[in-house]
This record gives C-alpha cells, sequence and structure tokens, in this order.
C-alpha cells in the first residue's frame, strides 16, 4: 500500500527516469548492450515506454504522465531489472555506428567494434581503391554488412548466416535501410554456400570461451546461445574461417575478425601467424585484420 502511494506521488518523466536509475542502481543491472552507464539507460528505457526519441528535449522532462504512461514505464522496468532482460530486446531496437537496428532474441544486439573501422572504411589496413565485393560471415543482426554497405556505396554486400532465424532478423534490417538493392541473404554454414571472392571479408563470430560462458552475466542469457561460445577456447569457428577464408578472398583482400577475449589463446596457439591486433581509439578489444597473402601462406596451420 505503501508503495502503491509512493507511485501515484510519481507525475513526471523526470521522476519516472530517476526512480528508473535507482532501481538500476540498486539491483546492480550489467550494463553492456548500449549503454555505459545507468543514468543514460534509464532515460532511454523511459523514452522508450512514452514513444519518445532519444532525442527528446529537457523541456518534456518535467511533463506530467497517464496512469497507462507510468503502467507501461514500470512494465519496462521489470523486464529489465527483475527479468534482467537487455533494453533493445524490450524496445526492439539497437544503435551500430549510428544506425537503428530491430533486433530481438534471434540474435546478438550489435556491439561489435569493428563499428569503428567501418566508419574510416578500414583504413589504413584495406588497399587502396575502389571496394567491389564485401561479406559480412555470422551477419546476425545484418547490422556490420549494412554499415558497409553504407561506407562502400558501389559495393555488392553479402550477409551470411547459418541460422535463419537470424536472417529473417537481418532481413526486416535490410528492408528497413532500403538496401534491398545492394545487400543479399545468404543462409551458410560459414563458406559452405558461398561462391564469390571478395575483397573484405568481415566476421564477428561466436568466440566466447567454456570459462568467460559461465561468468556471462545475466542479460546474456537472454541472447542467442548458438552466437556465443564456440568451444573451449571459443576458437572454434574463427579457426575454420582462418582456414578457408583465402579461397574466398581477392588476391589483394583483407580479412577482419573479431574474437573478443579468445585474442590471448589465438595469440598462444599461432604465434608464427602476423596477425595484426586493432588498437581501437574508442576502446574494444579482440579484433584482427590479416591479408589474403599471408592467410593462405599460413593456412595449413588451422586446417
Amino acid at each position: 500500500m505503501e508503495q502503491d502511494k509512493y507511485l501515484e506521488s510519481l507525475l513526471s518523466i523526470r521522476d519516472y527516469i530517476r526512480l528508473c536509475y535507482s532501481q538500476m542502481m540498486q539491483h546492480k543491472v550489467h550494463l553492456g548492450h548500449g549503454h555505459v552507464n545507468a543514468i543514460d539507460e534509464a532515460r532511454q528505457l523511459v523514452f522508450a515506454a512514452l514513444y519518445l526519441p532519444w532525442t527528446t528535449d529537457e523541456s518534456m522532462l518535467d511533463a506530467k504522465l497517464l496512469t497507462s504512461e507510468k503502467q507501461r514505464i514500470l512494465a519496462f522496468m521489470a523486464r529489465r531489472i527483475q527479468g534482467r532482460e537487455p533494453l533493445p530486446y524490450i524496445t526492439h531496437e539497437a544503435w551500430f555506428m549510428q544506425l537503428p537496428f530491430y533486433v530481438d532474441t534471434r540474435v546478438l544486439i550489435p556491439r561489435s567494434p569493428i563499428a569503428q573501422l567501418i566508419e574510416h572504411e578500414f583504413s589504413p589496413f584495406l588497399r587502396p581503391g575502389a571496394v567491389e565485393r564485401v561479406l559480412d560471415l555470422c551477419t546476425g543482426s545484418g547490422c556490420i554488412g549494412i554499415a558497409c554497405a553504407y561506407v562502400f556505396e558501389n559495393a555488392v554486400v553479402d550477409i551470411a548466416d547459418i541460422s535463419s532465424s537470424a536472417l529473417e532478423v537481418a532481413k526486416i534490417n535490410i528492408d528497413k535501410h532500403e538496401m534491398q538493392e545492394q545487400v543479399t541473404l545468404i543462409e551458410s554454414d560459414l563458406f559452405a554456400n558461398i561462391s564469390q571472392q571478395y575483397d573484405l571479408i568481415v566476421s564477428n563470430p561466436p568466440y566466447v570461451d567454456c570459462s568467460d560462458l559461465q561468468l556471462m552475466p545475466a542479460e546474456y542469457q537472454h541472447e542467442p546461445a548458438l552466437a556465443l561460445g564456440s568451444g573451449s577456447d571459443g576458437l572454434d569457428l574463427c579457426k575454420k574461417i582462418l582456414a578457408q577464408a583465402s579461397d574466398y578472398l581477392a588476391d589483394d583482400g583483407l580479412l577482419v575478425v573479431e574474437v573478443g577475449n579468445s585474442e590471448v589463446h589465438l595469440m598462444e596457439q599461432y604465434p608464427q601467424v602476423p596477425f595484426t591486433w586493432v588498437d581501437l581509439a574508442e576502446g574494444g578489444n579482440g579484433v584482427f585484420i590479416i591479408n589474403a597473402v599471408d592467410l593462405k601462406q599460413h593456412r595449413a596451420l588451422f586446417s
């Protein structure tokens, strides 16, 4: 009863942002799916529940709320705080490279630091000249491939995934960004159904090792397990990509792969391979680059 009276006393958008922020801090929700602090996520949750854009002006914060609006905010809060659902699954929206993408539990929530490379057209690593074909392998929501289509406007972009469910989400995003003429979906177990050669292959495959998988916060349990774990060292899929990718790269092509914390295992197992580990200015780790020549020279190590 006392709690009901307290909630009745909360009238404005500002009140509910403060409540959400306090509850997130009290219950120690994990922030790893788009926001770096609880106050920004609380604002986004409340705005989304009210169908307001995240750019909503500060002057709106003292607006009074309807009972139905309060109930919707509280429902979102329950899912996020008690249910530990990542906010993008509640709102069905995630941002990648300043672009909005539809997401649900069929795909991982976009968060790859590869976005920083895409923004700079993979410079200085990608050879000069026009990029004609790009492959986004293990595409999930399609965010990497679609972002590549934005920066390489004249390139044909293929986005591939083993999961037909993930490709359904990727199709939503192709349509959302009106990329039907430039981006093509391919259902494929890695390179099994790939027949082209590419100037650039980019992949954010499953790479979480067994140890990290067991320690992941509850929020990650909402994401598809198929897209997270990859064997005891997290490198099962990565090794297959490394063994096969040179067959699908142009002679001067480039392979870019994210392996996260499993970079330690890759460096330990293959010290002779000339991986370039990218120093990402805005944070993030475990992204390596290797060109087609070096990849072909060392491919036998991964077979």
